[in-house]
């Protein structure tokens, strides 16, 4: 241990940067986001987004990867906080889905919209869990 630093600070650098990932990641999809909505109702180029949705998804799977890889580390408590994390989320995701399905989204806009909702609730349930679980002893 070197001097200075907590044991918890110690272990806290031994993990990946899950959180960072996840906060780029959220911003990709929100900016993807806001790209479509606003086309609506018209039809947008699905290019951009498409490409900042296979951005989030391959940063939070590589994110997830790495701390698979992380020995020690409290999948426990990890997957305990992302059950319930789940549940909120996909209660929320399905609420937005709902109000673009309402307002008339159709086609593949909404395909890349409801792949979007589906990488956010992933993200979020990952950032939630993650932040309980590093400090699990």
């Amino acid at each position: 241990m070197s001097e200075g630093h907590a044991p918890e600070h110690d272990a806290a650098e031994r993990l990946p940067p899950v959180g960072h990932a996840g906060v780029v990641a959220l911003a990709l999809l929100f900016a993807g986001g806001i790209y479509l909505a606003s086309y609506l109702p018209h039809q947008p180029s699905l290019a951009p987004a498409v490409v900042l949705l296979v951005a989030a998804a391959l940063l939070v799977a590589f994110s997830m990867l790495m701390l698979a890889r992380t020995p020690g580390f409290a999948w426990s408590t990890f997957w305990l906080i992302a059950r319930w994390a789940a549940l909120a989320y996909a209660v929320i995701a399905g609420m937005l889905l709902y109000m673009f399905v309402r307002n008339g989204t159709r086609g593949e806009p909404l395909l890349v919209m409801t792949l979007m909702l589906i990488v956010y609730t992933l993200t979020v349930v990952v950032l939630i869990a993650f932040t309980v679980a590093r400090y699990d002893r």
